[in-house]
């Protein structure tokens, strides 16, 4: 079969109210486009319907294709959908579509050159963040911070649910990928330091979902703890050598 262009991996945990919405609104963006692509769902331990309506969505969308995967994390589902993705570019996309689809242009050639990995940001120059609550705003500053000093310095926004990897460069981290819950991210983009590959932030407008699924102190405490595992992982030699 010929590469697709494009490869959205969108993972799904109960998500049977937001995600008809959302492919609604991706297939009609693709349909405009002028590359090749296919939209993956993985669907991971769910309890409502999302995986019956993903299913639908495939009697239409031929270029749809769905996974179901028993167990839970958004890592897990992730990394799996990666995995399994064939085109050149493979974008993550979360099932709420914070970010409209319409940035989606902002991550990709020829808009983007020279890149390995591009990472959406609510923090980059000419970011526009829609409805956020001051104290989510603040906390997730606070937990970037953290994030900075610990781990990934230069980096304001590594938790964003809108990334673009390089097919040919970056499969490999995925590959390595340990962490399975919200902490992926981190594991990833320090990956990618390791062997030294391009990492850009990309501003986009993004819109507060009031049925967000964050736990500020819970993921903030587990982010850390991860952080962590990181750390220990490398030193045990889990993640090969640096580049």
């Amino acid at each position: 079969m010929t590469r697709p262009f494009l490869s959205i991996i969108i993972p799904a945990h109960n998500e049977e109210t937001r995600l008809p919405r959302t492919l609604g609104q991706i297939f009609a963006y693709l349909e405009f486009q002028p590359y090749s692509s296919e939209v993956i769902i993985v669907e991971n331990g769910s309890s409502d319907r999302t995986l019956e309506l993903a299913l639908e969505f495939t009697a239409q969308h031929p270029s749809l294709i769905v996974i179901h995967e028993e167990k839970r994390g958004k890592g897990n589902a992730i990394q799996r959908g990666i995995l399994s993705a064939r085109g050149e570019y493979h974008f993550i996309c979360d099932a709420d579509l914070s970010m409209p689809i319409e940035e989606l242009h902002k991550f990709l050639p020829p808009r983007l050159e020279g890149f390995d990995i591009a990472i959406g940001s609510r923090e980059a120059h000419g970011a526009i963040r829609y409805h956020e609550p001051a104290y989510r705003h603040w906390g997730g500053r606070a937990i970037n911070l953290a994030i900075q000093i610990l781990i990934l310095p230069g980096l304001n926004d590594t938790q964003c649910g809108f990334k673009c990897f390089h097919a040919d460069t970056t499969r490999d981290l995925f590959r390595l990928q340990t962490l399975t819950g919200w902490s992926f991210d981190i594991e990833l983009l320090y990956l990618a330091r390791r062997k030294k590959l391009r990492i850009k932030e990309i501003p986009i407008q993004w819109y507060f979902d009031q049925d967000s699924k964050v736990n500020a102190v819970n993921d903030a405490l587990r982010m850390i703890s991860d952080i962590f595992r990181i750390h220990i992982n490398a030193l045990r030699g889990k993640y090969g050598p640096t580049s």
